[in-house]
């Protein structure tokens, strides 16, 4: 169960995802940057210029190394200020085999969900021309129907800010197989995941949404999607070496970088992603470093300027006073400075661009592949922290207000485990938000922790209760904040780059603290009934003996035993499932299909029969006034099938539907 744990937390990490009758809502009132909002600095230095010299002479000090330690084969960095490129240059290799060396005007990079701003770029464009309403039900501009949910139409500043209620899909998500690809008017309507939140209520990150947005503009434009980024964004900019189309045009794939595991692995095919608008660009950093210029500079060739404070400015309810979504980007803060800003991961890129308006900066790191377990989070945070203290330092950090005894008792309330709202819950997919639901524990001296996020940054976090149900990390000055109902916290989040979706308590019945330890239990009773079968039998058979059992008795006993068996096989068939799943996510979107369509039919079957069949041999066995023995292990195999029955039930583990 380990390795299944470890291989959840992991996929956890990727980055797939009407009413005709019903009025638009009314829009949520952008909040006001309040400086009671602002996490409070961790750096108090004299900022230093922020000149190309000093800039890659820093750079060239950290990250060489970092990637290095990482086992990161390559990177590209830009930074830019004032209209103006200050830094833009390539680490390592783009082709380790052929020694091939990063370049930043050419070499191309897959910024991932990066690429979601372009598609919101292009939103606002169509915001700006009249013929998108960012609060207006979305199936005006469908030709197909988003069903209803509470009776609330999606809009399209729900999809922006992440808020349009869908639960995560990853069956078109991801594939190393160019026929995987399909035109968006195919894609939408076949892929359509369930809605499980009320739009409004509750950040729930969705790449089908963003894929959703695409499509909109390509419907209301007339124009094929890529066709409308090429000529609305890569050429108003001069983007002459970004796109996102798949396969890349041949001209440049010479331009590619390849993708690793890590700097030892083989390089890796180029990743069809599927629901393009969501993630499918290919760029270099000197394009990107246009981009961000363009959107530092009030969307100058992209757009008006009222227009871009609309999409960078709004501040959509959160938690507490954590950051939040604008339209679009999303909050980091820093040193008392804002950035909005968007991370990327596909399988083998890891990138992030932070934009801070107030200091008329940008920031851009891709690299091209995750490196020794994950590496290549903890490069980028300890970038970001560390690019703002030394050029966008603040002032003090202030105390904490909170007395050490009501700490104590909040970091109580606050242990346990959570379910995050980006996932799935109506397929067999919520199986995994069993095997990777977060954790929140307790430090012997009595603070909170949280292990799952520890691996994201430099180093383990260091919370300290700030305000009530606030907490700081003192070493990046991030933020954790719970809202709390009659004494019970009801949701939390965190300012670390996830402004779009919460955690909220594990309901009981599905609460990974004591199903997981029943689950290896109810699998090591019914082992070891599996295997004492033939055991028994060799045994009986090398010294002659009759079995007791015998007529109806034998035949509960062995039907028991062999839907034991089905239990086992499904087991496997399922930590299979996972494993190709960890090594390649495209593998679960096709290819494995049958082993889906089997597992969730011996699923069931196993679980159930094998409820029925040791409810029999415990029926016969005491109508039989057989030993104790016999009739405990019927008893305890009862209650391990009914922890297999539970399981496929609570988590879906079976049916036919191939949306997931």
């Amino acid at each position: 169960m380990r390795f299944i744990r470890k291989a959840m937390i992991g996929l956890a990490a990727f980055a797939a995802l009407p009413l005709a009758a019903q009025g638009p809502v009314p829009a949520p009132a952008a909040k006001k940057v309040e400086a009671a909002a602002v996490p409070a600095a961790k750096s108090t230095a004299t900022p230093v210029a922020l000149d190309p010299k000093d800039l890659e002479a820093w750079m060239d000090g950290y990250l060489p190394y970092a990637l290095e330690r990482a086992r990161i084969p390559g990177a590209v960095v830009v930074v830019v200020r004032g209209g103006q490129v200050v830094l833009e240059k390539g680490y390592g290799f783009s082709d380790v085999a052929k020694g091939a060396p990063v370049l930043p005007e050419t070499t191309l990079f897959r910024p991932g969900s990066v690429s979601k701003l372009f598609t919101w770029t292009a939103v606002m464009q169509q915001v700006e021309g009249g013929r998108i309403d960012l609060d207006k039900d979305i199936n005006t501009y469908l030709d197909f129907k988003i069903p209803p949910y509470e009776g609330k139409p999606v809009t399209m500043r729900n999809i922006m800010t992440h808020t349009a209620g869908f639960q995560e899909s990853v069956r078109y998500l991801i594939s190393s197989d160019p026929k995987a690809v399909m035109a968006l008017k195919k894609q939408m309507p076949l892929a359509l995941p369930d809605r499980v939140f009320a739009p409004g209520t509750t950040p729930a990150y969705s790449n089908y949404a963003t894929a959703l947005a695409g499509y909109i503009v390509e419907r209301v434009s007339g124009e094929p999607f890529d066709d409308y980024v090429e000529n609305h964004i890569f050429k108003p900019l001069g983007m002459t070496h970004s796109s996102f189309r798949q396969p890349l045009p041949a001209g440049l794939v010479p331009h590619m970088s390849k993708g690793y595991p890590d700097v030892t692995g083989k390089a890796q095919p180029f990743e069809m992603v599927i629901p393009a608008p969501a993630g499918s660009l290919s760029a270099s950093g000197s394009d990107m470093a246009k981009f961000m210029i363009a959107h530092l500079n009030d969307g100058a060739g992209l757009m008006k300027p009222e227009t871009a404070k609309m999409m960078h400015d709004f501040k959509a309810p959160g938690v507490g006073p954590l950051n939040s979504m604008a339209l679009g980007f999303y909050e980091q803060w820093v040193n008392g400075h804002r950035a909005i800003a968007h991370g990327g991961d596909t399988v083998w890129f890891h990138s992030y661009l932070w934009l801070f308006p107030d200091a008329d900066t940008g920031v851009f790191i891709s690299m091209n592949s995750a490196g020794k377990e994950g590496a290549a989070g903890a490069v980028r945070s300890a970038l970001f922290h560390k690019f703002a203290d030394r050029y966008l330092p603040g002032p003090a950090e202030k105390a904490a207000e909170v007395d050490a005894k009501t700490a104590a008792q909040h970091a109580q309330m606050m242990a346990g485990h959570y379910i995050s709202s980006r996932g799935s819950f109506t397929n067999f997919m919520s199986l995994f938000g069993l095997l990777g639901q977060a954790t929140i524990g307790l430090t012997e001296d009595g603070k909170i922790t949280l292990p799952a996020l520890d691996g994201l940054g430099a180093g383990a976090r260091d919370w300290v209760e700030v305000e009530p149900f606030v907490w700081r990390d003192t070493g990046t000055g991030e933020r954790l904040a719970a809202e709390v109902k009659d004494g019970r916290v009801v949701r939390w989040s965190l300012d670390a780059g996830s402004p779009f979706m919460v955690f909220e308590p594990a309901p009981a019945g599905v609460n990974a603290g004591w199903l997981n330890p029943a689950l290896i239990l109810a699998f090591g009773i019914i082992l070891l009934a599996a295997l004492a079968w033939p055991v028994r039998a060799l045994v009986r058979r090398n010294f002659k003996a009759e079995f007791a059992l015998q007529g109806p008795s034998l035949r509960a006993y062995r039907l028991s035993r062999i839907f034991a068996w089905l239990a086992i096989g499904a087991l496997a068939g399922w930590i299979g499932l996972i494993a190709a799943f960890s090594a390649d996510i495209g593998s679960i979107g096709g290819p494995l299909d049958w082993l889906i369509h089997l597992l969730r039919i011996l699923t069931p079957l196993a679980a159930f029969g094998l409820f029925a069949t040791a409810a029999w041999h415990l029926w016969l066995s005491i109508k039989d006034k057989r030993r104790w023995t016999m009739k405990l292990g019927a008893v305890l195999l009862i209650l391990a099938a009914l922890v297999l029955v539970w399981v496929t039930l609570a988590f879906h583990l079976y049916g036919f539907g191939m949306v997931y």
